[in-house]
């Protein structure tokens, strides 16, 4: 099925399941993805596709947006144009570029700055709480819908490792997101005012994430 929005047309992809609720999301090929019940008619779904149509187009922005994040090479907010140069020993940053003999050079020189910059934010982070909190164990991992968890029990920190492609006062703003639910373990309005009185301007760094 083909739907055009201001003008430029679309794949929609339907998905039919034993759901009760329709649902329109975008995958990574820029598709409009519909996911509902096996006895939704056609004309019900372009229905809804007209009805939500400046909601569609935020969404179809939204994915450009992270795929081009994505493919791009950030560090810390920055992005870098990525130079290959074999005959290069050591790898040079410079004001927007880096030069690397090697992308695997580039991973593990990517790997080992994650994990010192994590480490010592996490580190940074925790010395600001005046709650009586354990020092958690951190993990890294690449995770396709949080940018942390805190597992209260086992009290261990996992860090989206797609972090460190943002600013470092995002990945402050998530740790102390993760730190707080050693006191909260919930959403609380209470959790929300101790990761304020930490991280003032937490609702903008949310919505940045977000986006």
């Amino acid at each position: 099925m083909i739907y055009s929005i201001d003008n430029q047309e679309y794949k929609v992809i339907i998905n039919k399941k034993n759901n009760k609720n329709t649902y329109i999301k975008i995958n990574d090929e820029g598709n409009i993805v519909v996911t509902t019940n096996f006895w939704t008619p056609k004309f019900y779904i372009k229905s809804l596709l007209a009805n939500n149509e400046k909601q569609i187009l935020k969404m179809l922005e939204k994915k450009q947006k992270s795929l081009r994040k994505k493919k791009d090479f950030y560090f810390l907010g920055q992005k870098y144009d990525i130079i290959i140069d074999s005959k290069l020993l050591d790898l040079l940053v410079e004001k927007d570029k880096i030069t690397v003999s090697s992308l695997k050079k580039l991973d593990a020189w990517y790997n080992s700055k994650m994990k010192i910059i994590f480490n010592d934010e996490l580190k940074k982070n925790y010395e600001l709480f005046t709650e009586d909190i354990p020092y958690p164990s951190l993990k890294i991992r690449q995770m396709k819908t949080r940018w942390g968890v805190c597992n209260v029990k086992t009290k261990v920190v996992t860090l989206n490792a797609l972090l460190l492609k943002e600013k470092t006062e995002v990945i402050d703003y998530v740790i102390i997101h993760e730190l707080a639910h050693l006191v909260y373990p919930n959403h609380s309005k209470a959790f929300w005012q101790l990761v304020g009185k930490y991280c003032s301007d937490y609702k903008l760094l949310r919505k940045q994430l977000k986006e």
